[in-house]
């Protein structure tokens, strides 16, 4: 009996086996890999940032001016609180889908994806260090840029949190900041910087496309808000390119959110007054 595992038979009696399909050529790699990343961010942040720009040309076209004008963060959607609840829960949840596509297109061949990009807890107490710092670093900075730029009438007032109160909202604003800086961090840093690499880009290119892009998704808050926010992304991407790292950058982007969510509601009047934030 002939082996089933030998192939067919050529005719002659001599068993033959159907050639291996050939790798794909550099350049089939390269469009394919091209092709996957306007895919990942047309499902997140390259889409909100096409929505980014439509709506500062909205509100440039509007007949006030910039400053006058208002984005609003974290509204609530519904008057009935557990409904409230729900959607705000489902909207975290589903904007959480592209960080769970990236990590698994990063995770081919068996490889993680958390340790690839360096999300993971093996140096808790040195990523919260690190993360604090950048945090500091970027966070009060910016805020002097927000108030420089309300003054000057380049930026919107950004209304930090729209919620309506209940026990629920603060946790609700925690679990928001924690999923803006996965989304953003995993997307817009680990994922897309090592995507660029493996195209070959040059390490600048990576460092500046993921900085203009990080820019580009918050000019729906005025050009002061895509200007600091670009800054921020050149700071992260370039300590990404440095440590390959993700975890410290997520930390540092929840605390400067959990601070602007919640915190920007414990700031006395006067004082938010004389920082143009109100």
């Amino acid at each position: 009996m002939p082996d089933a595992a030998a192939g067919p038979s050529d005719g002659s009696g001599t068993a033959t086996r159907s050639a291996s399909a050939p790798p794909p050529s550099e350049r089939a790699t390269r469009r394919r890999l091209t092709v996957e990343i306007w895919i990942v961010l047309g499902l997140s942040l390259g889409q909100s940032a096409v929505y980014a720009v439509v709506a500062l040309v909205a509100k440039l076209t509007a007949g006030k001016p910039l400053a006058s004008q208002t984005a609003t963060l974290n509204p609530s959607v519904s008057p009935r609180p557990y409904l409230d609840l729900t959607y705000q829960l489902l909207g975290i949840g589903f904007a959480l889908v592209p960080v769970a596509l990236a990590l698994y297109l990063l995770s081919a061949n068996g490889r993680s994806a958390f340790r690839r990009i360096g999300l993971d807890v093996t140096r808790p107490w040195r990523d919260l260090g690190i993360g604090v710092g950048l945090a500091a670093l970027i966070g009060i900075p910016g805020l002097g840029l927000y108030a420089l730029a309300r003054a000057i009438g380049i930026s919107v007032q950004v209304q930090a949190s729209a919620l309506n109160a209940a026990w629920w909202t603060v946790p609700v604003l925690i679990l928001a900041a924690v999923q803006n800086a996965l989304l953003e961090e995993v997307v817009v840093v680990g994922y897309l910087m090592e995507r660029l690499r493996e195209l070959r880009w040059s390490a600048p290119a990576v460092v500046v496309t993921s900085a203009l892009l990080r820019g580009s998704y918050h000019l729906y808050q005025g050009f002061g808000a895509f200007l600091g926010n670009a800054v921020m992304g050149l700071v992260f991407a370039e300590y990404y390119r440095r440590k390959r790292r993700v975890m410290p950058l997520v930390v540092a982007h929840s605390i400067m959110d959990m601070v602007v969510f919640i915190g920007y509601a414990l700031i006395p009047a006067h004082i938010r007054e004389a920082l143009h934030l109100s």
